[in-house]
């Protein structure tokens, strides 16, 4: 039974990084990978794809001969990609026995928070080429750093776990570059255990929602007119009032939680590994014993850890 990564992120999220160290991690610790690149707008690869799917579809094509924008033609791609789902069974049965395949899927979150076509394909690798796969969907660390931000991540992660029906591991990426956008309001167990998020709420009370004072011809004045006060006041009334909703959705699934990731290090990546291991069954094959046999400390001292090195520095 072949084991694997879905990896899906926002544009940005280091997500391509991330399968080119995972590959080269895996390899030294002795597994068979290959990596399938499933984006068909990904021209520039740091890694050799096993399999490419712009072979079956490129989207500077598709863009070219039907006349559609780069969204238009990603989600036509993926729809194409799942209509053709013989041309990547057959690729993929060609792999060796037990290689661990890395699925690089494109970035945009209308593909698997709205389309069904990533849903499709990953339902096809599980159910009819019996793939035990993980979603590893990874975030950029420095939403951390802004309230409202961290609230629409834990929302996007939300509902990818609940779209397509995988074991999840959410990654918080880039943490060696987390203190360059920011302090942090809450230590970093806060963000990674998705704790009560209502705290994040005074927050936001500080941050500026509205209008702003440039169309105001009285430049002497400090402080608003009445009227603009009384109208910002009532945008930050609604912006707390859809934020607790937000929030209310987030706690009654409980659902989420993050690990963080600096991908040049091998102890966070490690435990990423063990985490993934563990969710997909890979922890039950023999061969994983000594892949997870390190895995014996807590959570919280994982985070406290990476807490240690990248956000107190």
């Amino acid at each position: 039974m072949p084991f694997g990564q879905v990896l899906l992120g926002p544009p940005g999220s280091g997500k391509t990084t991330y399968c080119n160290g995972m590959q080269q991690f895996l390899e030294a610790s002795g597994r068979k990978v290959a990596v399938v690149n499933m984006d068909p707008a990904n021209e520039q690869l740091p890694y050799v794809a096993n399999i490419d799917i712009s072979e079956l579809v490129c989207l500077e094509n598709v863009m070219d001969e039907l006349h559609l924008g780069p969204n238009g033609g990603l989600v036509y791609c993926m729809n194409f990609i799942d209509q053709n789902f013989d041309w990547l069974a057959e690729r993929l049965d060609a792999l060796p026995d037990s290689t661990y395949v890395l699925f690089d899927f494109p970035g945009q979150v209308e593909l698997y928070t709205h389309e069904e076509s990533v849903h499709n394909i990953v339902q096809k690798l599980e159910k009819r080429l019996e793939y035990r796969v993980s979603v590893v969907h990874l975030v950029d660390a420095h939403h951390c750093t802004d309230s409202a931000k961290f609230i629409s991540v834990v929302l996007l992660s939300l509902s990818s776990m609940v779209r397509l029906e995988l074991p999840h591991i959410n990654i918080l990426s880039k943490m060696d570059l987390i203190q360059q956008y920011g302090h942090l309001s809450f230590n970093l167990e806060f963000y990674t255990d998705v704790l009560d998020l209502r705290y994040l709420l005074d927050r936001l009370e500080a941050q500026d929602y509205g209008d702003t004072y440039d169309d105001i011809e009285e430049e002497d004045t400090l402080q608003p007119p009445p009227a603009v006060a009384a109208r910002k006041l009532k945008v930050r009334e609604r912006f707390r009032k859809m934020h607790e909703v937000l929030i209310e959705v987030i706690e009654d699934f409980s659902l989420v939680s993050f690990l963080p990731l600096q991908i040049e290090d091998v102890d966070s990546l490690q435990k990423v590994v063990n985490a993934i291991d563990k969710s997909n069954g890979y922890v039950y094959e023999g061969k994983a014993a000594q892949v997870i046999s390190g895995d014996r400390d807590f959570q919280s001292e994982r985070i406290g850890d990476m807490e240690e090195r990248y956000v107190r520095q």
